[in-house]
């Protein structure tokens, strides 16, 4: 894979389930060379939660069937 480095809006973005994200940038993986976005919850995290998720990018845009509609799995709400 060669693809040129993909970039998103860094921003908040709130989960399908309701929980706030900070996106803090994009990297690439290694190995398979996928584009990932990384973020941090904006909540309070309990014990042993980590502090940093790394999602692959497609992933991360996906959608979810949530209480029977099709959702965005994560959407921007603001810079």
């Amino acid at each position: 894979m060669n693809q040129a480095l993909e970039t998103i809006k860094l921003g908040k973005y709130r989960h399908f389930k309701g929980g706030e994200y900070q996106v803090v940038g994009t990297a690439r993986h290694s190995e398979s060379l996928a584009v990932m976005v990384i973020y941090k919850p904006l909540y309070d995290l309990k014990e042993g939660e980590l502090e940093t998720w790394v999602r692959p990018i497609e992933m991360f845009f996906d959608t979810k069937e949530h209480e029977g509609e099709t959702v965005a799995r994560f959407a921007f709400i603001e810079d």
